[in-house]
C-alpha cells in the first residue's frame, strides 16, 4: 500500500462547472475517498426572498438555474398562482411548455458539449454551441434576454407568441434532428468515449432512492420516473411522449439518455406549435403584481427541469412580501451521491464521472 494522499480539486478548476472543490483522499491513482466542499458560489437566494415584494423576487429566480430560467420562472409562478388560486389559460400553458422544452434542449446541449471538453475532445462543443445558439436567437427575440429572460408572471406570460416566431421555432425544430445524429456518429460509438464512460459511475437504482436522485440521472439507472407524465402540470397532460429510460446505470447510459431527452422535446415544442397556431386565447390573468398581496398559506410546486425534479416552496404570511421560499434542486442530489460513485475508481474517471451526473453550482448554492 502506497502513501495515502489527500488533493483538492477545485474550487478553482474548469471540469467542477462552477466553485466547488472536491476533497479527495487518493492511494496511488484510486479514489479511497471523496468528500465536496460546498458554499464558495452561495448567494442566499432563498433568503432574499423575505425582504422582496414577489413581483421584485420575480427576476431572481431565473438565477437559481442559469441555464434552465424557464423552469424556476414556472416553479415560482406556479406556486405564486395556485396561493391566488388563479387558473392559467390554455395557450399560456402551451407557451411555457415550449418554452421549457426548448430550454431543456439548450441546457442538454451545453451538457454534452461541455462534458467532451472535460473528456478531451475539443469539436462537439463547437458543434453543440451553434445550434444552442439558434436557440438563445429564438429566446432574445422572444423575451429580449439570452439568459435570465423574466418572461413567465404571474397568471401568464409577458408576450404573445405570435405565427412568425413559431415558424422559426419550427424550422430550427427541422434541422435539429440531424445535428443530434452528427453528435451520435461522432460520440456514440468513438472507442475512447466508451472506454471512459462504459461501467464507470455505477448509480443503482438502491441509490437512486437513498440519495434522491431525479432526471435524466435516475432514468440511466431504469427507474422510468418522469414528472411530466406522472403528475403532469402545464399542458403536459394534454402531450403524448414516451420517457427516456435504459438500465445501464453508468456514465453512458447517462449520455444516451439525455440524447433520446433532446429527440422527445422537439416531438412536444411541434405538438406545442400545432395547439398555438390553431387556438387563439389570451396569456394572461389581467392581474396588478406591483399591489399583489397573497392570502396566508403555503405550497410547493414542482416542474422537471432538465437536472431533474425542481421544487418551489412558499409560505406566505398574507403580506406582500414571502414569509419562506425554498428551492430544490436536482443538482444539489447529485453532488451528494459522487463520493459513492467514485470510490475504488481511478483518478482519471473522477472529471468523467463528475461530468456525466450534469451539475451546476448555482443549483448547489443557493
Amino acid at each position: 500500500m502506497t502513501d495515502i494522499m489527500k488533493i483538492n480539486v477545485g474550487p478553482q478548476h474548469p471540469s467542477t462547472h462552477g466553485v466547488l472543490r472536491l476533497i479527495t483522499e487518493l492511494d496511488g491513482e484510486k479514489i479511497i475517498s471523496i468528500k465536496p466542499e460546498i458554499g464558495y458560489l452561495h448567494r442566499g437566494l432563498e433568503k432574499l426572498a423575505e425582504s422582496k415584494t414577489y413581483l421584485q423576487y420575480l427576476p431572481l429566480v431565473d438565477r437559481v438555474d442559469y441555464l434552465g430560467g424557464f423552469f424556476t420562472s414556472y416553479a415560482f409562478c406556479n406556486a405564486v398562482e395556485h396561493l391566488l388560486n388563479i387558473q392559467t389559460t390554455k395557450r399560456t400553458e402551451y407557451i411555457r411548455t415550449l418554452c421549457m422544452e426548448l430550454n431543456r434542449i439548450a441546457s442538454h446541449l451545453l451538457w454534452l458539449g461541455t462534458y467532451m471538453l472535460d473528456l478531451g475532445a475539443s469539436s462537439p462543443i463547437f458543434y453543440t454551441f451553434r445550434e444552442r445558439e439558434s436557440i438563445l436567437a429564438l429566446f432574445e427575440e422572444l423575451t429580449g434576454q439570452r439568459m435570465m429572460y423574466n418572461y413567465f408572471t404571474f397568471g401568464g406570460v409577458r408576450f404573445d407568441v405570435d405565427n412568425n416566431w413559431l415558424d422559426k421555432v419550427n424550422d430550427f425544430l427541422n434541422i435539429l434532428p440531424k445535428a443530434i445524429g452528427n453528435y451520435e456518429k461522432i460520440i456514440t460509438n468513438n472507442a475512447i468515449f466508451i472506454d471512459r464512460t462504459k461501467n464507470k459511475g455505477i448509480l443503482t437504482k438502491s441509490f437512486c432512492s437513498k440519495y434522491a436522485i431525479t432526471g435524466p440521472n435516475m432514468r440511466a439507472s431504469g427507474l422510468e420516473i418522469d414528472f411530466r407524465q406522472k403528475m403532469p402540470y402545464s399542458a403536459y397532460n394534454e402531450l403524448g411522449f414516451v420517457v427516456s429510460v435504459n438500465n445501464l446505470s453508468d456514465s453512458y447510459g447517462r449520455y444516451l439518455v439525455r440524447i433520446q431527452e433532446m429527440r422527445t422535446s422537439i416531438d412536444l415544442i411541434k405538438q406545442c406549435i400545432m395547439f398555438l397556431k390553431q387556438n387563439k386565447d389570451n396569456v394572461s390573468c389581467n392581474i396588478n403584481p406591483i399591489k399583489l398581496k397573497i392570502p396566508q398559506g403555503e405550497y410547493t410546486s414542482y416542474v422537471e427541469s432538465s437536472r431533474g425534479l425542481l421544487c418551489c416552496y412558499i409560505q406566505s404570511d398574507g403580506s406582500e412580501k414571502p414569509y419562506r421560499v425554498k428551492w430544490r434542486t436536482g443538482s444539489f442530489y447529485a453532488v451528494q451521491v459522487l463520493p459513492e460513485l467514485v470510490i475504488g475508481q481511478n483518478y482519471n474517471d473522477l472529471i468523467a464521472i463528475f461530468g456525466s451526473l450534469d451539475v451546476i453550482l448555482p443549483e448547489v448554492d443557493r
